[in-house]
């Protein structure tokens, strides 16, 4: 009996220890106020395997927090204090509805640098702060203030960026409550965490890097991305922030941004939207032992760049809500370079052509249509569509060995490569896009519920 009694009390025990593990678990679990809960999504099957790893930038620190700006549980607000002396570049969207963030960007960019000033960047999900009128413009002074004031900035060297639900006012409150914590962690090995801090949709954080060899000594350069859906070309439609540590000056970085934009980033669709809160931000911190970018160097460093922004640009594309094939549109033999990029854009926009992707069906008369649709100088009779290394159509109709057995078992690959030409000259594009599944739907279906 008294073993009974004693077995019976450590049961009751145990329940009360289960109770109060139940209670606590739903305390951690139970939304902020105003905050929708968190959910899981699975990961693309595009993704890499692997947040890279990223070189170190000397002069670049980050760090990431909890501030509930509308998802509890994870990382939504994140921070970069820059070096003094950090040169600032940036390309926008050219949106007529951007931000209010957007616009005081690019404001502050335009403006005079005081000599040997740092710099900072702030960035929240959740919520875009677009759309929400001098309300939105109070939340960006009240944000990158905040950031200034913690760090000893000028208010005009602090730069933010929202990116979410548009149309609802930013509690900014909780993103400056979080500013101490935000500035006692910051780091130079927490970019990663800067990287998970700014996704929305997006199923992975997105990194790359590149190391070139300057002249006494490498120069190192590191990128983050965040974008999943309303990804369409009008720059970035995305979220990216790339850091070097190259001697390089304000006017050269920003020139050579702009001269790689169209052929990266204006280079991927997701869904032909663009977003309000588009944003390239680079910084070069000038904290390599090499020295000033010019000559030959400042052509390695042009390719490195441009070899970060494609790489991120592509992650992007392979993180498509919902996306399970990333496809590359290859347009040549184009009237112009110009009329390239409109059936590129065409074929890569197709809902039509995305589905038929999607369901792994060889349906190369919508490609047809999207050709015949873009408004591009074309010939029915010169043009020819290949799946791969597969000739498909040419001369005005199907070609005479084509088998669709052949383009249906391509189909089923993860990556895929349609390539039109269009006989009339020498003009040519790439476009980057994924196709369009059920997933997509349901992501955006329910975004705000």
């Amino acid at each position: 009996m008294a073993m009974a009694r004693d077995v019976k009390a450590k049961v009751a025990k145990l329940k009360k220890k289960v109770t109060r593990l139940k209670d606590l678990l739903a305390s951690a679990a139970a939304p902020v106020q105003g905050a929708a809960p968190a959910r899981a999504k699975p990961v693309s099957p595009l993704a890499p395997a692997a947040f890279p790893a990223l070189p170190v930038i000397r002069g670049a620190e980050f760090a990431a927090v909890e501030a509930g700006v509308r998802y509890q549980g994870r990382k939504d607000v994140m921070l970069i204090r820059l070096a003094p002396g950090t040169a600032m570049a940036g390309v926008f969207t050219r949106s007529s509805t951007r931000s209010g963030c957007v616009r005081d960007c690019q404001a502050k960019l335009a403006a005079k640098v005081p000599a040997g000033a740092g710099a900072a960047i702030v960035v929240n999900s959740g919520n875009s702060n677009a759309f929400t009128g001098k309300a939105g413009d109070k939340a960006v002074a009240e944000v990158t203030g905040a950031v200034a004031a913690a760090l000893g900035l000028p208010a005009a060297r602090v730069f933010s960026s929202s990116t979410g639900v548009i149309g609802e006012p930013l509690p900014h409150q909780r993103i400056t409550a979080q500013v101490p914590a935000l500035v006692a962690a910051l780091s130079e090995d927490a970019i990663e965490l800067a990287a998970q801090a700014m996704m929305t949709t997006d199923t992975f954080p997105k990194g790359a890097a590149a190391i070139i060899q300057g002249d006494g000594g490498p120069i190192h350069i590191a990128g983050i991305a965040k974008g999943s859906g309303m990804i369409a070309p009008d720059m970035a439609t995305m979220l990216v922030y790339i850091f070097t540590d190259a001697k390089i000056t304000p006017a050269r970085l920003q020139k050579m941004l702009a001269a790689n934009v169209d052929a990266t980033f204006n280079s991927i669709t997701v869904d032909s939207d663009t977003s309000t809160s588009d944003t390239l931000l680079a910084a070069a911190t000038g904290q390599s032992d090499a020295g000033p970018v010019s000559g030959a160097v400042a052509k390695v460093f042009e390719a490195a760049l441009k070899d970060v922004m494609t790489d991120l640009a592509h992650q992007v594309v392979r993180d498509g809500e919902g996306a399970t094939k990333f496809v590359e549109v290859r347009v040549t033999g184009a009237a112009s370079d110009a009329d390239a990029h409109r059936v590129a854009l065409s074929i890569a926009n197709s809902p039509l052509v995305k589905t038929a992707v999607a369901g792994q069906d060889p349906n190369w008369g919508r490609i047809v249509a999207a050709i015949g649709k873009s408004g591009a100088e074309a010939d029915r009779d010169r043009l020819t569509i290949r799946f791969g290394d597969i000739l498909v159509a040419e001369k005005g109709w199907r070609a005479p060995a084509y088998r669709e057995e052949d383009g249906a078992a391509y189909m089923k690959r993860p990556e895929l490569v349609i390539a039109v030409d269009l006989g009339l000259g020498r003009g040519k594009r790439s476009v980057f896009t994924c196709d369009l599944t059920a997933r997509y739907v349901e992501i955006n279906a329910d975004y705000r519920s």
